[in-house]
């Protein structure tokens, strides 16, 4: 057995030899350049040795070879390999052909200097101006014996008697001022400390009255008659429509109890919602036109006075006041109302604009791209800091300069 193992492995170590052999003597002679990666050089002719295939719809497709784009499964079109200076400088930086430029809608404009304005649309109801709203209470404590004005929706005038209150309070007032004027009368030509100490006491006797709600005229003549009246007739303290009765007669009340509300609705709120992006256009002073749905054909203005110092969370929206002359009483709170607030300052200085299509918003930060006027189909996605939208687009606060050519359609996302 051992014998036929030599010869065996003699006879594979032959077999290998021959093999060696004739491969060292029939094979081509080796180039000196063998080896060696020839991607992207160019032959004697200036042609490109190899190609890339894109889609002109997705320009981050690149592949070796022709076929379809898996993306959308259109045909790919040839992208030449660039060399030299037209290569790409940046990771932002984009090389399309004539042909990819063509098909992905490329257009381009010039950012440029402006007068900006801009139109906001806001939407809201018609309100109150607190300032004009009045309430009536009970200045002192009693029983509720008649109500002058016992609906609300009536108008009433300043002054005018809204109920009558029955109070022992007063009646206990009232006849301590009928005894002090007495005492007055009977020390008037006395001795001069006592007719003052009387005068003293007389008109510490009125202040209290006038402090229970009785006027001057009330309590003149209560005075003239030297009787104490038992009730105390409420009025109106300014004109306006009754929004509010809270009170029924024979009711008993207690001092400081709100028995009516008054508006007056000559001057009327309009509470808009504007967005946190409307907001630099908002200012106290500014105009603002609207008109309610339920006066259509009629056309109202008014001026901010009050822009909210807070968002809203559930709606994101901030508060605007407009206040709104109202003579006739045509707006009656609680309408929904569109208003419409045109910011065209001609003070302000002209600002560097692009058009609203062109910059792209990743979230954090916003992007355009940048046509390169020496190389033709290459542009530079470069980041910007935009201010406002307007109307005439995007402010540019940085970034890029006046005459800079913009892609700003068939932007690359």
């Amino acid at each position: 057995l051992r014998k036929y193992a030599v010869w065996a492995t003699a006879g594979c170590l032959l077999v290998a030899l021959g093999l060696g052999g004739g491969y060292f003597l029939w094979a081509p002679p080796r180039s000196e350049h063998d080896g060696h990666d020839h991607a992207g050089q160019e032959t004697a002719e200036g042609a490109p040795a190899a190609s890339l295939w894109t889609c002109s719809m997705h320009p981050q497709i690149k592949l070796p070879e022709p076929g379809q784009c898996p993306i959308c499964f259109m045909d790919l079109i040839p992208l030449a390999i660039p060399d030299g200076d037209d290569r790409r400088t940046s990771l932002r930086q984009l090389t399309l052909s004539e042909d990819a430029a063509r098909l992905a809608g490329i257009r381009v404009e010039a950012a440029r200097m402006a007068d900006v304005s801009v139109q906001t649309h806001l939407f809201g109801k018609v309100a109150y101006d607190e300032s004009r709203v009045g309430v009536i209470t009970a200045w002192i404590g009693g029983r509720i014996d008649r109500l002058h004005i016992d609906t609300t929706g009536e108008v009433v005038r300043a002054g005018q008697a809204m109920a009558l209150v029955y109070s022992p309070e007063l009646v206990a007032a009232q006849a301590e001022l009928i005894q002090a004027v007495r005492a007055r009368e009977r020390v008037s030509g006395g001795s001069g400390l006592v007719a003052e100490a009387a005068l003293r006491m007389e008109n510490a006797a009125r202040e209290k009255l006038r402090l229970l709600g009785m006027g001057k005229a009330q309590i003149e003549g209560m005075v003239k008659r030297g009787t104490p009246a038992d009730h105390v007739t409420l009025t109106a303290p300014k004109a306006g429509i009754v929004i509010e009765k809270k009170v029924v007669e024979g009711m008993y009340v207690q001092t400081g109890m709100p028995i009516y509300a008054i508006a007056d609705l000559s001057k009327v709120w309009v509470v808009l919602e504007a967005y946190e992006s409307d907001l630099v256009w908002m200012a106290p002073g500014k105009e603002v036109a609207f008109s309610a749905q339920a006066l259509p054909g009629q056309q109202f203005t008014g001026k901010v006075v009050y822009v909210g110092t807070s968002v809203n969370p559930a709606t994101r929206t901030v508060e605007v006041r407009v206040e709104v002359p109202n003579p006739e009483l045509a707006l009656k709170p609680g309408m929904f109302v569109s208003a419409e607030q045109t910011d065209a300052n001609a003070e302000r200085a002209r600002e560097l604009v692009i058009p609203a299509s062109a910059p792209l918003m990743t979230g954090k930060r916003a992007v355009v791209y940048v046509a390169d006027p020496d190389r033709p189909g290459s542009y530079e996605g470069r980041e910007v800091v935009l201010g406002p939208r307007t109307d005439q687009g995007y402010v540019v606060r940085g970034g890029i300069a006046e005459g800079e050519l913009v892609v700003v359609q068939g932007n690359f996302r």
